[in-house]
C-alpha cells in the first residue's frame, strides 16, 4: 500500500469511448475519462480496419479518385 500524504489518491473512475463502450478502471486522474479508441473498437484488436476521418479526409481522396478515373475513362473513349 502507498504511504499516505506522499502518492496522490488512487481511485476508480469511469471510461467511455466514443463507440458507447464504457468500463471502470483505477486511476490518479481526477473525474471520468473520455478516450476516441478503445480496446474493444481498436483496429489492432478487432482485426477489422475502421477509418477515422479527419476533417472529411477520405471523402476527398475518394472524390479525387474517382475524378481521376472518370477521366481516364473519357481520355480512353476519345482516342477510339
Amino acid at each position: 500500500m502507498p504511504k499516505e500524504g506522499i502518492h496522490p489518491k488512487y481511485d476508480n473512475i469511469h471510461v467511455k469511448c466514443a463507440c458507447g463502450n464504457t468500463f471502470e478502471t483505477r486511476s490518479t486522474n481526477k473525474g471520468d475519462i473520455v478516450v476516441e479508441i478503445c480496446a474493444k473498437c481498436h483496429p489492432f484488436f478487432t482485426g477489422k480496419q475502421k477509418l477515422v476521418d479527419t476533417a472529411g479526409r477520405v471523402d476527398r481522396f475518394r472524390r479525387k479518385v474517382a475524378n481521376a478515373d472518370a477521366a481516364k475513362a473519357a481520355a480512353a473513349k476519345a482516342a477510339k
